[in-house]
């Protein structure tokens, strides 16, 4: 299999540019879909979150671009979140530089005035989530007329979030001819109506596990004590980078940032109540690394996408098998190994063992205390645990 980018038939600028961001190799989804989507094919890549699937799309897009007026682009990209939107257009601004394409966001949370007034200059891709997108149609300060290259990302989060109506609504818009570009974890139900009543006869590429697989990563399921929780999560990320940690509502966010931050750890919160700008300078922070925990509910746990995550812990487990698979996307991306770890207090034992059997996973409940010192190296919980690790309270 091709093993280079200018192998795959990519233009010397935009392997250039990769090149400066030092990328050299196309991951698996990229080798499989594009070739295929620079002949002008409709592609269905099946690829979980991590796998590469921005440069997949983005590449073969850029390349085969079309000079834009304004308010009118040549290129869509629709996503689920705002973070996503954000990510896409970081990774594809300094690639459609190189040929001379503007990339520009526009979702909810931020300056309409603003997104309006950049529509006034030529923009060649537009990333957009649907309901920011169809307020500015409907507004009539952008036009679709012209648009050759679509793509749908992380389809299966659009179904999840009842999105599909309108990007259903947003395809009926565009109406010159165009390539179809839709990338999801899952191809079935749907995101499979999606396929067929949207495409023409899409070349389909999986080239990833089922979406319900999770060995990609180590899992450690942990017995913790209520009142120690906080202090065990502490432990665990003394001894990485990067923690990404999961709870179920948003006030338990916010209090377990405050709990964090009383231990002495640099900690931010992420969840639908905070702003749009607040949600932005947290997952900045903690790609920076400059906050070494970032808490989170499961609003996030499709629409982040931070390479390097050492840790995803399940504060509060997940209530169904799903849940589970996505939250520990953040971990183990791009081919790199992670760690998951599922806190489990006594009263959520047989919830827990039931989870695992529908993940296909065998993996013991262990108990631990914050004073354990293989938190410090999580692959040794195989390890008896030592004797002084005592008992709280």
């Amino acid at each position: 299999m091709t093993t280079s980018f200018r192998g795959l038939g990519l233009r010397a600028e935009l392997v250039d540019a990769l090149a400066v961001a030092g990328i050299e190799h196309p991951f698996a989804i990229q080798q499989a879909t594009i070739e295929d989507a620079l002949a002008g094919a409709d592609v269905c890549g099946k690829a979980k979150t991590g796998s590469g699937k921005t440069l997949a799309f983005g590449l073969p897009l850029l390349q085969r671009i079309v000079e834009a007026r304004p308010g009118h682009p040549t290129a869509l990209i629709l996503v689920p979140t705002r973070e996503l939107a954000s990510q896409v257009v970081e990774v594809l601004v300094p690639l459609g530089k190189s040929v001379n394409a503007r990339v520009c966001a526009f979702y909810g949370g931020t300056s309409l005035d603003r997104q309006m007034r950049n529509l006034t200059k030529r923009i060649e891709v537009a990333v957009a989530t649907p309901g920011r997108l169809i307020d500015l149609l409907e507004r009539g300060v952008i036009d679709l007329d012209q648009v050759s290259t679509l793509v749908i990302d992380e389809a299966d989060r659009m179904a999840d979030m009842g999105f599909l109506p309108q990007v259903e609504w947003i395809m009926r818009k565009v109406t010159g001819v165009r390539q179809t570009l839709l990338f999801s974890a899952t191809l079935d139900r749907e995101v499979d109506v999606l396929v067929r009543r949207y495409m023409n006869d899409p070349v389909r590429h999986e080239v990833e596990a089922d979406p319900d697989e999770v060995s990609d990563s180590l899992h450690r399921f942990l017995k913790v004590h209520d009142m120690d929780r906080v202090k065990v999560l502490t432990a665990i990320a003394a001894g990485v980078s990067r923690t990404m940690v999961f709870v179920r509502t948003k006030r338990g966010a916010d209090r377990l940032v405050s709990q964090l931050k009383r231990e002495g750890v640099v900690a931010a919160a992420i969840h639908g109540d905070l702003r749009q700008s607040a949600r932005e300078r947290a997952l900045k922070d903690f790609t920076d690394g400059n906050h070494a925990v970032l808490v989170a509910t499961d609003v996030a746990a499709r629409g982040i996408h931070v390479d390097d995550v050492d840790v995803v812990i399940h504060f509060d487990p997940p209530e169904e098998q799903k849940g589970y698979v996505h939250r520990s996307g953040r971990t183990a991306r791009a081919g790199n190994t992670g760690i998951v770890v599922t806190f489990v207090m006594w009263d959520q034992e047989l919830d827990v063992e039931k989870l695992q059997r529908r993940l296909g996973m065998r993996e013991p409940i262990i108990e631990v205390f914050s004073n354990d010192p293989r938190l410090a190296s999580l692959d040794t919980l195989d390890a008896p645990a030592p004797r002084r690790a005592a008992r709280v309270g």
